[in-house]
């Protein structure tokens, strides 16, 4: 039954869909379709799409190089459910993997498919990194966001998501994230103290656990040196270090990994989101050979064998990840959204700007404003999020393919609804 342009009755998800819904309450309309950076209604209204599924959609809607390759694989009668057995579409993106981002940047990981999200990903880094050092305690940074089940919440900054655990949320201690003391104090040196002090009581940790920048927390970007600092000290004092990259890997900061500016090498990496390329459920957990004690089915997941992900995440490496062309244009972009908000910021009070390539927030004083700021822009065609603890930050994700019109097109949106919204 062809259902792309049916007439849908709205009151429907308010009267059987659980109140937890979020997004669609901020975007108050029925999407039908969606091609590239542009999704479409039932009405026929399109919107371009700065938001792509949270970081889930880097390479665009439907992109029709892995749309081909998903269908070739569906009509072939390819495996769909594959759980850890070895299948051919596993291997070919196992393979591809290696030749096409870890050898290149010679890094040397094991790859465990903890389960089809981010928070899995977390979650097994997590249990390793405990299993591994035989401690519990792990750190976290303020303004954190690592997932939404109990481990993941434990390492997660903000108070209402930790509120929706039901119990008290234990084993994690928050440290200040780079520059949290806005330079007043040198916050890095907290960690190092608490760490030596015998008074502290902070108990030696098995792991830290780290985003490069902060999406949900407010596009909290954490300067090269501060990481090094932090792999330097994880190092000295044998504590794992762990970075999330489900939202700012897969090309998001310009390169594949989002660690690589920093030129560090962390003992488990977390990724999901982009890494199927087609918006299909995939994470991975990458572990470095000393660090992999697992136990067979000691972490597992019916849905961890996701072979349709492996196919369209395969060939989304060999399309956009053989040579540094999407890195550069993603810088590229990055520095076209920079100098829209740059501007933005001159001609009104009360902004401010923070990102890295094509992560980018517009920081409002007044809070409120950004969500008034995102209700304009999606009236105006524009779908933009907010993001922070107290939403003040209007925060872009545009696919990485984007076209500089399309681009620009959105950046126009965004600046009407700012001129709107401050008029």
């Amino acid at each position: 039954m062809k259902l792309l342009d049916a007439t849908v009755d709205e009151s429907i998800f308010t009267k059987h869909e659980s109140e937890v819904r979020s997004y669609c309450r901020n975007w108050p309309t029925v999407f039908s379709r969606a091609s590239g950076s542009w999704i479409t209604d039932v009405h026929g209204h399109n919107y371009l799409d700065f938001f792509a599924g949270a970081g889930a959609l880097n390479y665009g809607h439907n992109n029709p190089i892995l749309k081909e390759a998903l269908i070739e694989y569906i009509a072939d009668d390819g495996i769909t459910h594959g759980l850890d057995m070895s299948t051919s579409a596993k291997g070919d993106f196992l393979q591809t993997f290696n030749d096409l981002i870890l050898a290149p940047r010679g890094l040397d990981y094991k790859v465990q498919f903890p389960g089809p999200t981010g928070t899995n990903a977390v979650e097994s880094a997590l249990k390793l990194a405990r299993k591994v050092t035989g401690r519990e305690s792990i750190i976290s940074f303020t303004n954190a966001f690592h997932g939404m089940t109990l481990g993941s919440l434990s390492v997660t900054g903000n108070s209402m998501k930790r509120a929706g655990a039901g119990i008290p949320l234990v084993h994690a201690t928050p440290m200040p994230f780079d520059n949290y003391f806005g330079g007043v104090t040198e916050d890095f040196g907290w960690f190092e103290r608490v760490l030596d002090d015998s008074g502290s009581g902070l108990n030696r940790p098995a792991a830290v656990i780290v985003e490069t920048v902060q999406g949900e927390g407010g596009v909290n970007v954490a300067r090269a040196e501060w990481l090094r600092a932090l792999a330097d000290l994880c190092k000295r004092r044998d504590i794992l270090l762990i970075v999330d990259d489900v939202q700012m890997g897969c090309g998001r900061t310009g390169a594949f990994f989002s660690f690589e500016e920093a030129g560090i090498v962390p003992d488990i990496v977390t990724l999901s989101k982009s890494i199927g390329g087609y918006g299909l459920p995939l994470a991975l957990t990458l572990i470095k050979p000393e660090h992999d004690v697992w136990a067979p089915g000691e972490h597992n997941g019916t849905f961890r064998g996701n072979n349709p992900a492996f196919v369209t995440a395969a060939t989304a490496l060999r399309t956009y990840w053989a040579d540094d062309k999407l890195s550069q244009e993603v810088a590229a972009k990055g520095d076209r959204i920079a100098t829209a908000f740059n501007d933005l910021c001159e001609q009104y009070d009360g902004l401010r700007h923070r990102g890295r390539g094509m992560v980018q927030g517009l920081v409002f004083d007044e809070p409120a404003d950004a969500g008034k700021v995102c209700a304009a822009a999606f009236g105006a065609g524009l779908l933009a999020e907010t993001s922070g603890p107290t939403d003040a930050v209007v925060k872009l994700l545009p696919p990485l393919t984007i076209g500089n019109d399309d681009l620009d097109a959105g950046l126009a949106i965004l600046a009407g609804a700012v001129r709107e919204v401050r008029s």
